[in-house]
């Protein structure tokens, strides 16, 4: 057998790897097993993605538990695919057209269609050839694709169902509307931007001689109002509550009605009412019946048709922009003094977030799914415990979305997507069907039909992801087994849009919910806490990370910071500094195997008979049941914690610093069969955290079969013999060895000078003890002899207490005491000042209220580090009066 490299080389080894791992089908799902399963449903990234940092945080994540239950005998599905991404892949392919000097309309539907799944089958694949690289670990065989065969007849089966069902029709309603982009888009899709506007005071003639000011951030859209709002109660105004004003510009005239959406405290207390272009707006005109006139275009220039007659000014603005008109109805209120004043007002303005384009709220007719009725089951599943989301506190937000659900607006103007299955005749009437055979069957025969130009919203078939990856609608195997699936790992920002719709579908056609937990992880931000964005410059590349560091240490460093309910802070640094720690269990697996450590398959653990060896057992022990409590509980950073205490705590820095002498000496044996059996648990127990490094030691030293560490069984507990008695005299020296470093540090004493340690008080078992260990004691704690205290204290000590005994450390010749003093009263001075700040800061109830959460955060961590080190410093004044 060849020996370690001095170093563990990602670069070489993990393709190599995961091609091991691929090869022997150590991903794939078994349904012909009887082994109990265990199904999480991989949140399908867009087919145009590549690798970020929010992949990198939750597939790694998914990847920990699927690696954790397979080890555990599960029957594992974590069933991978790709979503078709509608609105981005038309957009890419149309930028490629674009270079050609060629558009999706001169080509044609069926052509670009054609294009489109050409450029998928070249350059589609890139997001899951980058998820190998994180390591994860899908079942690839099984991999799916939104809009494949098998996904696109679900589609078709469940639109028509709810459709024969009356839970999907037609309807005239606001949608986001992209007028760059011609389509529909979702709530997801926009993204609200902060700009300084203004507000237009307008003055409203009303009936009888009064007038009425009305304040408004879109002067524009006055053309197609139908009504101006005042609050009832606004004594203000109560009394004009039923007159009708005239339009200014316009001559029609509208009604002044009482609603509580009108504010008296802002703007002037009256606001006008457009149906047709504000989602407000809208509601108010259901509410009160008004007319619903639009005039603005799919292109955002003003038309006329709605409005009746209007006056010469507003014909002319016929066919223009509606920013340009703005301008126009702006500059002709002030003509006519109907303007009042202009303030400047902060907007939040809606942009598509792919076009760049402010968005326009359009009345159109659209295909709506009623999810109102859907939901329902859904509430009840997670109010009943069916489904539980971690951390729980999710579920308000779950309840707060779904309690005052709207229509779902499901189609899109696109090519590129599930094309509506509805066919039309001349005379518009619509024939929903699952082919156009069955639309003309029930059209007749001779009826010339033709298809709805629409497509499904991208979540629609989304929604559909945990039945119909599996092969419903016909009855499968997986299907049988596999749902509901176990686990959804997502992000908060998708609980509506994807989750809560999973829900809605799987109870509706399954009878059964899609998952039983839904964990919701945090976002990724910088070191600083900071969310990461382009403009700011610190957007992180896990590629980039992976190729300097490797996957592993990428891995550990979101793992390990992924606390429930909190955000993962990353950063380059972060990710280097983790890179140690493997690098620590390389050169602790180097050191083994350079003294002659290898698997021993006689080895019994429940014989061991060295103190040490049944107090490393013993730790295993603990380490394996808080690993497993951490994975159980999603608690990965808990898991990451204790990964880590017992391989760079209890193995590196005890076991194996310890055991030196031992390699050489009579008890070789033992040590060098524990020494192997303990790395064996190490690397099965941080497999699914840094499966790469533990997968190349765990081959090389011969544990099983090249690639079978991903298929060996979950660590469990040994039986160790008398391990309280192990436990209590090992773990008596290692505190022992902790207290004299921590004193000898904080007191500055030179690494080179050994002293003396005198124990007061001491029993009888603790002084043996002391005798039995000196040899470790005086290499690793710089002693130069350890006994019992013989008379009175020696001046100028150091103690600390440990048991019943009191451990002095006579520091006379070794450092000057009183400057020692100083040193210490000055640095906890300061400590004590910075700890004052920020904690007044931190009650500062104006600061706290301001203060973006990030910095409070970061204020919060420096409070208790400045705490912890008065704590400290205070403790070392302490030691030497």
């Amino acid at each position: 057998m060849t020996t370690l490299d001095k170093n563990f080389e990602p670069s070489s080894a993990e393709a190599r790897l995961y091609a091991g791992w691929e090869q022997a089908g150590a991903f794939a799902a078994h349904p012909e097993r009887n082994a109990a399963p265990y199904s999480i449903m991989i949140p399908p990234p867009n087919v145009t993605g590549s690798l970020h940092v929010g992949h990198a945080l939750t597939m790694t994540l998914q990847d920990i538990f699927v690696r954790f239950r397979r080890m555990q005998g599960r029957d594992t599905l974590w069933q991978p695919g790709t979503d078709h991404a509608g609105i981005a892949t038309q957009m890419v392919v149309e930028r490629l057209l674009d270079k050609e000097g060629v558009s999706r309309k001169q080509l044609g539907r069926e052509t670009f269609l054609s294009r489109v799944w050409q450029w998928k089958a070249e350059s589609g694949g890139t997001i899951t050839q980058q998820l190998r690289r994180l390591g994860a670990s899908p079942d690839w065989a099984r991999e799916r694709f939104t809009m494949d065969e098998g996904l696109s007849v679900a589609v078709r089966e469940v639109f028509v169902r709810l459709h024969d069902e009356g839970l999907i029709y037609q309807d005239k309603r606001l949608v986001n509307w992209d007028t760059s982009l011609q389509t529909a888009i979702s709530d997801l899709e926009v993204e609200s931007r902060e700009s300084k506007g203004s507000m237009w005071h307008i003055r409203y003639p009303v009936d009888g001689g009064e007038e009425i000011i009305v304040a408004t951030t879109r002067p524009e859209t006055m053309l197609a109002d139908t009504a101006v709002a005042v609050h009832p109660e606004n004594e203000k105004y109560k009394h004009l509550i039923g007159r009708l004003v005239t339009l200014p510009l316009t001559g029609r005239r509208i009604p002044i009605i009482a609603d509580d959406y009108a504010d008296p405290e802002k703007g002037t207390g009256a606001v006008k009412i457009t149906p047709a272009h504000d989602f407000n707006d809208f509601e108010v005109g259901k509410r009160h019946g008004l007319p619903m006139p639009s005039m603005l275009d799919r292109q955002g220039r003003v038309v006329l048709a709605e409005l009746g007659e209007v006056s010469a000014f507003a014909q002319g603005l016929e066919g223009q922009d509606r920013f340009v008109a703005r301008k126009e109805i702006v500059a002709e209120l002030e003509r006519i003094e109907a303007l009042v004043e202009v303030k400047p007002h902060a907007n939040t303005v809606p942009y598509g977030d792919r076009s760049g384009s402010i968005i326009e709220p359009l009345l159109t007719v659209q295909w709506y799914c009623n999810a109102h009725v859907l939901a329902q089951p859904a509430i009840e599943a997670v109010e009943s415990g069916k489904i539980q989301f971690v951390p729980k506190q999710w579920e308000n937000t779950f309840f707060a979305w779904m309690r005052d659900i709207q229509p779902w607006c499901i189609s899109r103007q696109l090519w590129w997507g599930h094309r509506i299955p509805a066919w039309y005749d001349e005379s518009g009437k619509v024939y929903v069907a699952r082919d156009e055979a069955a639309a003309q069957a029930q059209a007749g025969a001779g009826v010339v039909l033709t298809q709805d130009d629409d497509v499904l919203d991208t979540w629609f078939s989304s929604a559909l992801w945990p039945f119909s990856t599996l092969g419903w609608p016909e009855k499968t195997p997986e299907l049988d087994k596999y749902y509901p699936t176990d686990t959804l790992v997502t992000g908060f920002d998708i609980i509506f849009f994807w989750v809560a719709r999973m829900m809605m579908m799987g109870l509706h056609f399954m009878g059964d919910v899609p998952f039983r937990t839904v964990y919701i992880h945090g976002l990724v931000r910088d070191e600083k806490g900071q969310k990461m964005s382009k403009s700011k410059g610190n957007v992180l590349d896990p590629l980039t990370l992976i190729d300097e560091y490797g996957t592993d240490a990428l891995r550990y460093s979101v793992a390990s910071a992924a606390g429930q309910g909190r955000d993962v802070k990353l950063g380059a640094k972060i990710v280097e500094n983790n890179r140690g720690f493997i690098t620590k269990i390389w050169n602790a697996a180097r050191f083994l195997e350079m003294n002659g450590v290898k698997p021993n398959p006689a080895y019994k653990p429940e014989d061991a008979k060295l103190p040490l060896c049944r107090w490393i057992l013993s730790r295993a022990n603990e380490a394996i049941a808080a690993a497993t409590t951490g994975l159980d509980a999603f608690r990965p950073n808990d898991y990451a914690a204790a990964c880590y205490r017992f391989a760079w705590g209890d193995v590196c820095d005890w076991f194996i610093e310890f055991a030196k002498p031992g390699f050489a000496g009579a008890d070789a044996a033992e040590i060098r069969d524990t020494a192997a059996y303990v790395l064996g648990i190490l690397l099965r127990l941080m497999h699914p955290l840094i499966p790469f490094v533990t997968e190349e030691l765990w081959d090389h030293f011969g544990y099983g079969e090249a690639s079978s560490l991903i298929s060996e069984p979950w660590p469990e507990a040994l039986t160790v013999h008398d391990a309280p008695a192990a436990v209590a005299e090992v773990g008596w020296v290692v505190d022992l060895i902790s207290d004299i470093r921590t004193v000898r540090s904080e007191m500055n004493v030179p690494p080179s000078q050994k002293s003396p340690v005198l124990l007061q008080d001491a029993s009888a078992e603790t002084l043996a003890r002391a005798q039995a260990w000196f040899e470790a004691i005086s290499r690793m704690a710089r002693a130069s002899e350890i006994g019992p205290l013989v008379g009175a204290v020696p001046k100028n000590v150091a103690q600390t207490v440990l048991g019943e005994a009191t451990i002095l450390l006579p520091l006379e010749g070794l450092i000057d005491l009183d400057a020692e003093r100083k040193r210490l009263a000055a640095a906890l001075a300061k400590a004590q000042s910075e700890l004052d700040k920020v904690s007044a800061k931190l009650g500062n109830a104006d600061f706290t209220s301001r203060a973006p959460e990030a910095v409070l955060e970061e204020h919060r961590e420096r409070q208790q580090s400045f705490g912890e080190e008065v704590k400290r410093l205070s403790a070392a004044l302490a030691r030497i009066g």
